[in-house]
């Protein structure tokens, strides 16, 4: 892909309340990828978006497959990963590149069809992080239809119910880990079992439960939002689930932003996408919500600035502890930014 920068400047915006304090608690750090609109995306580029105007005080990153061990045990190559990040980390720590704390906490991958066997690969991955390692994103995007797109390898289906699958989940609780669903929304109702089953680990689902709208799913946005509603209202009622608000202006959303001769505006994009917020907060509670950018990812679509006004615009008759919570407090206390442990 190409790099849309210049599209993107098309819709600059100042940012709307540029003291409400931020965690953005969803980003990805990068090199070499090509399927991407930005194919490097490492401390200098964040570095450029967080700095627009909006108040980001810290950041979480999320696994996204970058930087694994060219050698060695194949299940051990994604702590290359944290280890990478891990040094990024470091030098955001240290102060000489703003007062923003960037990945101070850090998702990371294992293979949970290891079963028992991923013990030895998450006591890695703690250690690795050097006291910023919070959790494990083990993605099963999977639909029947091969219209859908397939992110990073095509994946069996059913893998939350599969029976090795869990074996290696129920380790997470054990080591104080947390559990990062990105899934398609067609699977809701598998992660509503898992999430009943292991009611003691903290799960928090990734961008809505990915609301599908292209294949067969394209032009059928009221008949995927009322089912997808149904699945959300369940979900909700398990305690130990926690919603990222975000990530929802990707190619499969079906937006078609990426398309437009000039990238939305946040009002625009916060019209377009309010319903799946405001019933995410409904369900949720603000106790269990948290806005995320999902760059760059997201920056097909729209620039850094936009996206977080357009949940500006959308939070704007909330009290300022509603915002508080939605905006860095609920992040920090899920990802336990507040009390390191290095």
């Amino acid at each position: 892909m190409e790099d849309n920068s210049d599209w993107l400047g098309l819709s600059d915006e100042k940012a709307l309340e540029p003291n409400l304090r931020i965690c953005d608690p969803h980003h990805h750090f990068w090199e070499f990828r090509n399927d991407q609109t930005q194919s490097r995306y490492l401390l200098d580029d964040i570095l450029a978006d967080i700095n627009g105007g909006h108040n980001i005080v810290s950041t979480v990153y999320i696994e996204c497959g970058a930087m694994y061990k060219a050698s060695g045990p194949e299940e051990m190559r994604p702590i290359g990963e944290t280890e990478f990040v891990n040094g990024i980390a470091a030098m955001s720590a240290s102060g000489h590149y703003g007062a923003s704390r960037v990945a101070s906490g850090i998702i990371g991958h294992a293979n949970l069809l290891l079963g028992d066997a991923v013990i030895p690969v998450l006591e890695s991955q703690i250690s690795a992080g050097g006291g910023r390692f919070r959790g494990i994103r083990h993605s099963v995007p999977w639909d029947k239809s091969n219209d859908v797109p397939v992110i990073r390898g095509k994946r069996p289906p059913h893998l939350l119910m599969h029976k090795v699958y869990r074996e290696g989940f129920a380790h997470l609780s054990k080591y104080g880990l947390s559990y990062e669903a990105w899934l398609y929304h067609p699977q809701l109702p598998e992660l509503i079992d898992l999430a009943k089953a292991f009611p003691d680990t903290k799960i928090i689902l990734n961008h809505f439960g990915g609301p599908l709208g292209v294949g067969p799913y394209a032009n059928k946005r009221q008949e995927v939002f009322e089912v997808w509603k149904k699945n959300i209202s369940e979900l909700a009622k398990c305690s130990n689930v926690f919603a990222k608000l975000g990530g929802i202006n990707m190619e499969i959303n079906g937006f078609g932003w990426h398309l437009g001769l000039k990238p939305p505006s946040s009002e625009t994009l916060m019209k377009a996408t309010r319903d799946w917020y405001n019933y995410t907060i409904e369900k949720f509670s603000v106790d269990r919500c948290l806005f995320e950018s999902n760059f760059p990812v997201d920056k097909i679509s729209c620039s850094y600035n936009v996206i977080w006004n357009s949940f500006k615009r959308l939070t704007k008759g909330y009290s300022e502890n509603e915002k508080a919570l939605l905006y860095h407090d609920n992040a920090s206390s899920i990802y336990c930014l507040d009390k390191p442990d290095f």
